[in-house]
């Protein structure tokens, strides 16, 4: 059959992405412990397209897709894909985001019940000819605020908020990385206090006075998340944004920063 697709273009216009978006397919996701998880990932695959050439084809994205819905998937496989959809598909670059729910164990500070925290994750993948592939690693871990300036001028109590922190990073070509886990913890140390799916009556007595003794601006989150960031090894960039979901306005409290490292 006439390949219309594979047919030349006389526009002149090369495309720096075309492909599939909004792909799900089950994957597994390696855990701290070693063992894997599996998540239902939403895929978005893009190679980059030669002006000479019409189209691409798109059912060749899903069969490189379809041979991983039962393997692990990290920076090793991710490499393997990008490397072969530039090679099938005859593109200079080629581009990968995966993003997936992971949970995370969450023991009760006091009662010790414990319970899985849902977090919203992404691994991104960008690779073009003869070069090594650049992965990002983003997670949204929520966590609790108290306002300072609500605990210095109130009689009794405080205000606080739950919030989100947004982080990317990116690691250089040594061995050196940080697991999901250990990023999402690492993040929810910066705040008043961590976000628990499942409290008893200690635990909500617990975590209510404990950011009640840690009161902290968004500023002064995002601050302490970027200090403590800068001292991950083998760290080159990252990304950090903060949002309190203020509990006495109808706005949110936002804070970013992004910085390379040498």
């Amino acid at each position: 059959m006439k390949d219309v697709q594979n047919s030349a273009d006389t526009r002149g216009i090369a495309i720096q992405r075309v492909g599939i978006r909004d792909v799900h397919i089950p994957l597994q996701i390696k855990t701290k412990e070693g063992a894997y998880q599996q998540v239902l990932a939403n895929i978005s695959f893009t190679i980059s397209l030669p002006m000479e050439y019409k189209g691409t084809h798109m059912s060749r994205f899903q069969e490189i897709l379809n041979k991983w819905t039962s393997s692990p998937i990290a920076e090793p496989e991710m490499a393997e894909i990008l490397q072969e959809a530039m090679e099938r598909l005859q593109a200079e670059a080629a581009d990968i985001r995966i993003e997936f729910k992971y949970f995370v164990e969450r023991v009760a500070p006091v009662s010790r019940g414990k319970s899985v925290l849902d977090v919203d994750c992404f691994f991104d993948g960008h690779m073009e000819k003869g070069e090594n592939l650049q992965f990002t690693l983003g997670v949204k871990v929520p966590y609790t605020s108290l306002c300072p300036c609500s605990k210095e001028i109130s009689e009794y109590g405080a205000h606080n908020q739950r919030g989100v922190m947004d982080v990317q990073v990116r690691f250089d070509d040594s061995k050196d990385c940080i697991l999901i886990e250990d990023l999402v913890l690492l993040m929810e140390q910066q705040a008043s206090c961590q976000i628990y799916p499942l409290l008893k009556r200690e635990d909500e007595k617990y975590v209510t006075e404990k950011a009640y003794d840690n009161p902290k601006f968004v500023e002064d989150i995002l601050r302490d998340g970027v200090l403590a960031l800068r001292k991950l090894s083998g760290l080159r960039w990252f990304s950090l944004a903060c949002d309190n979901f203020e509990s006495i306005h109808n706005h949110s409290a936002y804070a970013s920063h992004e910085e390379y490292l040498d």
